[in-house]
């Protein structure tokens, strides 16, 4: 069951940590009898037949809307949110397919990248929001590098709470096996198409220089990962590893290559993550899914720094994925810092 769990974690650090396995259970996946969190709560149309939960605190000054990460609501920010309201407008939106928001099938592009930037600009637009700051956590780090790409002038600022990986930024240099996948397949898909010769030329030039390469590239490093992880001990199960629901697999498949976010940015990274009890009674286990862990993220903390030099980027060693809540004052801090200083 251990290989099985490092096999998983080295999977999702490739495809940027969306699937970041997680020691400590969050709020929201422990009983929660009543939601206590000082909040209204009203329902947002984006899209034909969808409405996004969104959470309102209240507070004055500019608006500050928080975005959460895959699997969680807007609720997962109900104690960190409210902090923010003696200087800030505070929302929260829970993403489509996920809690009390509407859930579309996971077809026809529904969970893209840039569809769901579109659902977080729909909502800044119904409420008139005026040049809020966005605060993604994790997976929603695409959302805000969507909208942070497309439309900068919409938003004052992005702050990514260990949000900064390749569905946020792409690296180029070091590539990312699900994104380059997705990208490959549509170019494959293309090329069966029955397109002529002239259609299918530069699409052949392009696979054979760049898509195949890169492709290669990632699955030499993905057979370095797997080669680096310790062989189970003797009677040991081979139990399979969770299996991704469709809306969250749609949400992986649907991920973009962005790489100029033109706006003011704050990137918090928990580096190195601290795994808490995982691998406890294993040290070789423990010390695999470090140094994976450890690779992937300083490779992509410099990346991000790199491609985005006005970013401010801060590393939080030893924290959880969930930063906000492992290091709330840290955060709190940096986050205010990070506000009081946009025009």
């Amino acid at each position: 069951m251990k290989k099985v769990m490092l096999c998983f974690i080295t999977l999702t650090a490739l495809s940027g940590g969306a699937l970041l396995a997680q020691p400590q259970p969050t709020k929201e996946s422990t009983a929660k009898t009543a939601d206590t969190s000082p909040h209204t709560v009203q329902f947002v149309t984006v899209d034909k037949g969808v409405k996004l939960e969104v959470l309102d605190w209240g507070g004055s000054g500019r608006p500050l809307v928080f975005l959460a990460g895959l699997g969680n609501t807007a609720h997962i920010f109900d104690d960190f949110a409210p902090k923010f309201i003696a200087t800030n407008h505070v929302y929260a939106i829970t993403r489509r397919g996920f809690g009390a928001s509407s859930a579309p099938a996971p077809v026809n592009g529904n969970y893209s990248a840039n569809r769901l930037g579109d659902d977080v600009l729909a909502v800044i637009d119904a409420l008139k929001l005026k040049q809020p700051v966005l605060v993604g956590h994790s997976i929603a780090g695409e959302e805000l590098s969507s909208i942070g790409s497309r439309y900068p002038d919409k938003v004052a600022g992005l702050i990514y709470l260990d949000a900064g990986y390749s569905y946020a930024y792409y690296n180029a240099s070091r590539g990312d096996l699900f994104i380059d996948s997705v990208e490959l397949k549509k170019k494959l898909d293309q090329l069966m198409s029955g397109a002529g010769p002239r259609e299918i030329k530069p699409l052949v030039q392009e696979l054979l220089q760049t898509n195949l390469p890169q492709f290669e590239k990632d699955l030499h490093t993905l057979q370095k990962q797997l080669q680096s992880l310790p062989e189970p001990k003797p009677g040991t199960s081979s139990s399979k590893p969770p299996q991704m629901p469709p809306i969250g697999l749609a949400i992986l498949r649907g991920q973009e290559k962005y790489t100029q976010i033109k706006c003011p940015v704050l990137a918090i990274f928990a580096d190195p993550h601290n795994f808490g009890s995982m691998f406890k009674n294993d040290p070789a286990a423990r010390a695999a899914a470090e140094a994976m862990d450890r690779d992937r993220t300083t490779a992509q903390e410099k990346a991000f720094q790199a491609g985005i030099p006005s970013a401010h980027v801060i590393l939080l060693p030893d924290a959880n994925h969930f930063v906000f809540k492992s290091n709330e004052a840290d955060v709190f801090r940096d986050m205010n810092a990070f506000l009081a200083a946009l025009p």
